[in-house]
Parts: structure tokens; sequence; C-alpha cells
């Protein structure tokens, strides 16, 4: 194994003063502003030397050797720098301080820094970066803060440049935002000065390695067996469905759960912003969105990727997410024949998605009449589900809505199954029961045709 180190470890002329010892007539250090609580000036000054270190094991340290060294071929090589410096330095570091620095300067040359041990742990879905000291997860739902800190804001801001660098993206002053897909398939979104005020911002959601499925979704609360069978059902079907939540609420998750139910002979085309789907069809198309270049140039949308695919003979197109004015290509391709079309929305309830819909339709092509928006939101819409992330963390489909027609100037709507909150047990986790509507949805005839009438009310009977 090549060594990096750039010259013999011998001592330095000017030797530190151990990492114990404080500076005579110290001047009192103000901490940085937004940083933890709690720590002494006497645990300030162990930071600045632990930093001064950190700067003196990187003098030794020839990077173009480095970049060739595996994870754990170049942290055995810090391990030993630190301890030879440490060690004819006379800087008074425990074995434990030394892994904890060797492991550190391996994360900053090659990893995330500070966010790689949380973008390792399984159990954290998301990752939010609000400052140097201020690092929150979700993990079981719920958000937490962590006890992972970076040193400064710079510090935050090399990291988030290599992030945007490992997709190909830039992040600076003149190009201040970044939302991204990650190698792995997670999403990337990364915030810097001038418009975020405090310093970058860091925001990941992660990509999950477990395939959802139904089952999955049922011991983990999000639906009970009954209702697991109606959207397996509906999928088979070839209902248009509308998935609708607010953000983290599970609408990707589902969606891939309800993907598994089409059958392997049919061509599907999807379309992302971030690609998340997780089909396991042998005849699909990925198709993602591509932000401008530096010169503001080569933009691709999702309103000019749905009109190609289109064009492509697909069976069935997923989309997403719905969030500009792509909606009106994505209902024209509901009601031109690719019926199974399924696709996500953010909104507030299932009613709240078909209003949304309208408007980014009429935001997108002015003149229209809203009458005959409607109409079309009625003939193409199936079926809207709703998730949400409520207090306990456990995403729940709360609301399954069958979008009857249209009458007069207003789209009807019948739920099919109605979470209803009953309370919560000692440890905080809520419970209730669904209210289900026994009469035939307006989409009868597609159960029909595939025979799965009985089955459907079998299912809804049993919720």
């Amino acid at each position: 194994m090549r060594s990096f180190g750039r010259r013999d470890l011998a001592p330095s002329t000017v030797m530190p003063a151990p990492l114990s010892a404080a500076p005579a007539a110290a001047a009192p250090v103000e901490p940085p502003l937004g940083a933890p609580a709690g720590l002494d000036a006497a645990g300030r000054r162990r930071e600045d030397r632990v930093a001064a270190l950190r700067r003196r094991v990187l003098e030794q340290i020839d990077t173009a050797v480095a970049a060739d060294l595996s994870a754990g071929q170049l942290q055995l090589q810090l391990a030993n720098i630190i301890h030879t410096i440490a060690e004819t330095e006379r800087w008074e570091l425990s074995a434990a301080e030394e892994a904890d620095l060797a492991d550190e300067l391996t994360n900053d040359m090659i990893g995330f820094g500070p966010l790689q041990s949380l973008l390792a742990d399984d159990l954290v879905t998301d990752i939010m970066v609000n400052g140097p000291y201020s690092i929150y997860v979700e993990r079981g739902g719920k958000l937490i803060r962590t006890t992972v800190k970076f040193r400064d804001n710079e510090h935050v801001a090399s990291v988030a440049r290599k992030i945007a660098t490992s997709v190909g993206r830039r992040i600076d002053e003149s190009s201040p935002m970044v939302d991204a897909r990650l190698k792995d398939g997670g999403r990337i979104n990364v915030v810097f000065p001038p418009i975020a005020l405090d310093g970058p911002s860091i925001s990941i959601r992660k990509f999950s390695r477990k395939r959802p499925d139904f089952t999955q979704m049922t011991n983990n609360g999000t639906m009970v067996a009954g209702l697991a069978t109606v959207l397996e059902i509906a999928a088979k079907v070839r209902l248009n469905i509308l998935i609708a939540g607010g953000t983290g609420s599970g609408k990707t998750t589902l969606l891939n759960a309800m993907s598994k139910t089409i059958d392997h002979d049919e061509r599907i085309v999807t379309i992302e912003d971030a690609a998340e789907l997780q089909l396991q069809q042998p005849h699909v198309v990925r198709l993602e969105t591509r932000p401008p270049n530096l010169e503001g140039t080569g933009e691709i949308r999702q309103r000019e990727l749905l009109r190609n695919a289109l064009r492509m003979r697909p069976d069935r197109i997923i989309l997403g997410e719905v969030r500009g004015p792509e909606a009106f290509d994505m209902l024209q391709a509901m009601n031109t024949g690719h019926d199974g079309s399924i696709c996500t929305i953010h909104s507030n309830n299932a009613r709240d998605a078909l209003t949304r819909v309208e408007n980014l339709v009429m935001m997108g092509n002015f003149g229209l009449p809203v009458r005959g928006v409607r109409a079309q939101i009625a003939a193409a819409i199936d079926m809207v589900v709703y998730l949400e992330r409520m207090r306990d963390g456990v995403r729940r489909v709360t609301q399954v809505s069958d979008v009857c027609g249209l009458e007069g100037d207003v789209v009807t709507m019948n739920d099919i199954v109605a979470f209803e909150f009953d309370g919560e047990d000692p440890q905080g986790r809520i419970y209730g029961h669904y209210r289900t509507l026994a009469t035939r949805p307006s989409f009868r005839r597609n159960l029909e045709y595939f025979g799965l009438e009985k089955a459907w009310m079998e299912a809804v009977e049993s919720i």
C-alpha cells in the first residue's frame, strides 16, 4: 500500500503546546453564532488546537496519492500520520480522539463530511442542515436534532460544493440553488447565500434501498389489508389515479407499491424531475428533466417530456409529480386512451388535489373556460388517494375518493374510504377506523371488464 505522506514526520521547529495546556493570559474567545451551548472557554481552546492539528496533518498529505486509496486504506494512513505527529510533537490526544480525527478527515476527503454517518444510517430518511451546528434528521417519521455538527459555515459550503460537483452541478453566489438527484437515487437541495440569509442550507431525501410493497405498508400502519387490496385492484383495472398529500407524506412510496401490480407486458413511460421510482417491470422507459446550463439554456421541462412520451407508444404514463403547466398535457394524455396513468401532487385533501390541478392548468393555459377544464378533470381522473403524515410520525392513507363526474360547474366526488380519528394510545400512537361507502363506484365498468367487481366489493366490505 502506497503512503501519501509528503515528507518525513520530523518534529516542527515550533513545537505546539500540548492540548491540555492553556496559553498564558489567553483572552476570552466568543463562540461562533449558533454554536452549541455549554462549551466553556477551555473547551473552545481545545477545539482550536484540534483544528490546528488538523491543519498540521493536512500538510503531510499528498492528495494525488490519497485519491487512489480506498476508504479503509486512507483512514489507516491518516491514523498513522495523526499518531506520529501527536507523539513526535507532543500533542496530548487520546486514542479515541486520534481515531475520531482520522474518521473526520477521511469523510472530508472522500465522503460528504459529517453527513457521511447519517447517509449510512438506514433508519434516517431525511437530512436537514440548517447551519454548521443545527442538523436535523427524520427517523421513524419524526424530526430529531442530532449531535452531528460542522466546523463552521465554510465547512458546510465545502461539503455542499462537493455534493453538487458529484452530480455535475455548480453552487456559488451566482448560482445559489441546486436541486438534483444523487448517484444513489436520493434527492439533494442546496441553497447558498445571498438567498440563504444564515449560511448554506442542505436538504437530502435519502433513497430507500427497500422496494416498498403493500405488505410492508400494511405492517407500518399506512393502511389496513382491505384498503391495500382496493388500491391493488384500482391499479390492475387501469384507473387514472392521482396520489395526493403533503411533503414527505409517502406519495412516491405508495406509487411504487401500486406500480407492482402493472402487467409485465405493458410499456410504461415514467417522467420525473428527480428519478425516484423503482418500477420492476421489464418494459420501462425512464425520462428525467434537465436544468438549464450555465448560460441559462438547454432546459427540458416535464411538459416537453410528457408531449414526447405520447409519441413513444406508451401503455401507461407515470408522472412523478404534477407541479406546473404539464397538468394540462397530463389530462390530455389521460383523455386520449392512455388509461392506467398515475401521478402525484401536493395538496391538503382529495378535493384540493382536483382544485390544484385546475389551477395549474389555468396558470399555464390562459383563456381556457373553467367549465371546460373541470370537464376534462372529471373525464380524465378516476380516483384520488390522499396520504397524511400524522403527528405520531406514521404515514397513513386517510382518504380514497371516486371522481364521479360533473354536475353543473362542480366536479363531484364520493369518498370510497375515509380515515376517522378515534384517539391515541399511551405511547402516543394514533388509532382510528375507516368509514366506507357501499355504493358502486363510477368506474364499475372497468371492474366488470377485468372481472374484479366482486373482489372490489369484498375488499371494501372487509375494511
